[in-house]
């Protein structure tokens, strides 16, 4: 198991067939039609919906540095407040390619829009990994 992003990164890296690990970076939304309640509780962090702003795929090499990848981020001029994270498994020692990852990104837009974020890892900026209750 794991309690931190580079123990994560060496995971994947450790695995038997090589990894293309998959993000999708989210922007924590206040409903435009949010009650009051709804209003104070978002100044405090919490509550809102998730909105997806971009996807990425990298090999887990090329993101073994989380602020690097937090900086490479701010090219896009997109703003995120967290990172959600899956994998894919490679097949005969070769990693999946980046057409390979289009349709698994998408399932994984709709399930984080849905709120089914339970299946990936959450990453804020800081790189600190979350849980949600």
């Amino acid at each position: 198991m794991f309690s931190t992003y580079p123990q994560f990164i060496e995971l994947a890296c450790q695995q038997a067939e090589p990894q293309r690990l998959l993000f999708v970076l989210a922007k924590v939304q206040l409903p435009k039609d949010a009650t009051p309640e709804q209003k104070a509780r978002f100044e405090q962090g919490e509550g809102g919906y998730l909105e997806s702003v971009l996807c990425v795929d990298k090999l887990p090499e090329e993101v073994r540095d989380f602020a690097a990848f937090v900086d490479e981020s701010k090219k896009t001029e997109l703003d995120w407040d967290l990172a959600f994270i899956s994998s894919m498994e490679g097949r005969a020692g070769f990693a999946p390619n980046s057409d390979e990852a289009v349709q698994p990104l998408k399932l994984m837009v709709q399930r984080i829009e849905a709120g089914q974020v339970a299946n990936f890892l959450a990453v804020n900026k800081q790189g600190e990994l979350l849980q949600f209750q």
